[in-house]
């Protein structure tokens, strides 16, 4: 199991908002760049890197920004927000994203997302944003109605990179993940799901790492990175030892 950083870009800054919602936002680093060498430097081997402004507007928005972290790290990164179409997907990769993330396409044109599953084997993952089990969408803005264990088992047998499901009650809100509907989630499909939202302790990550035994494959930490709340190496440590859990 990995720790994964989060980078969550709102007009060229490193943000982080609470619940997904673009007007709760706190400013952590005003130069992107900057933290991703942070997280890099203590030993992280791959960044999580959001377009919070791509989310809301269906495009990129701070694809410079994007362009000089990934060139300024060794590690692979990992991108959503605003993927839309297939050429979006290519300026990514070309900018040397390793895997780029899909959730609204993925909930509101199912066959779009299969479409790109298949043109760009291994590299799209998944975002399964869920509240209270059901989808949301456009930034976390829209809710679909839809389940997000329906939704995943629809692409699990194409080999998505990997499932990244977020509850978002518990995003940003520095009250830990849940861990019960994460395993449920994970257990209904056989392709590596990565944990996002609230993770807020290592007593978190200690039980995050249990659910390896069910499917997950890492853990997307934020805020508590942040705060301070959890020392990262020591994340890192806690969840890639062998004998942990």
């Amino acid at each position: 199991m990995i720790i994964i950083p989060a980078i969550d870009l709102k007009e060229g800054k490193c943000v982080r908002l609470r619940q997904g919602k673009m007007d709760s936002s706190t400013i952590f680093n005003d130069d992107p760049v900057a933290q991703a060498k942070i997280w890099e430097q203590t030993g992280a081997s791959r960044i999580h890197v959001v377009d919070l402004d791509g989310s809301v507007d269906g495009s990129p928005v701070n694809l410079n920004t994007i362009r000089r972290i990934v060139s300024s790290v060794g590690v692979p990164v990992q991108l959503g927000g605003g993927i839309r179409n297939s050429h979006t997907i290519h300026q990514y990769l070309d900018s040397g994203i390793s895997v780029v993330i899909i959730g609204t396409i993925a909930a509101k044109t199912p066959d779009v997302a299969i479409s790109f599953l298949g043109e760009f084997p291994n590299k799209v993952a998944i975002g399964i944003d869920a509240v209270a089990g059901m989808v949301a969408v456009q930034g976390w803005t829209e809710s679909t109605g839809v389940d997000a264990i329906e939704l995943a088992q629809k692409f699990d047998n194409l080999c998505p990179a990997s499932f990244i499901y977020t509850d978002i009650e518990r995003d940003g809100m520095m009250m830990g993940p849940n861990f019960e509907a994460t395993r449920i989630f994970a257990r209904s499909v056989t392709s590596p799901v990565i944990l996002s939202g609230g993770v807020t302790s290592l007593d978190d990550v200690r039980r995050a790492r249990q659910l390896e035994r069910d499917g997950v494959a890492g853990i997307i930490i934020g805020r508590a990175l942040y705060e301070g709340a959890i020392d990262p190496v020591e994340a890192i440590r806690i969840a890639e030892v062998r004998d942990a859990g």
